[in-house]
């Protein structure tokens, strides 16, 4: 089972989409959502409240 590339949740077998960039490198995504949020808007996942790799806090 994959992960999402954008919010990290686990995917099941047969859903999702796969998204294979010119250089090769292979992206999962669960939902449109995450999809547009990085190809599209190119947000970063990290800063999404959402999303699983949110950081909170961190060195100033």
């Amino acid at each position: 089972m994959a992960k999402c590339s954008f919010c990290k949740n686990m995917l099941e077998r047969g859903t999702g989409t796969m998204y294979v960039k010119t250089d090769g490198a292979v992206l999962y995504f669960c939902t449109m959502k995450c999809e547009k949020n990085m190809l599209k808007l190119r947000r970063n996942p990290r800063k999404i409240v959402w999303t699983t790799k949110e950081t909170v806090g961190g060195a100033k």
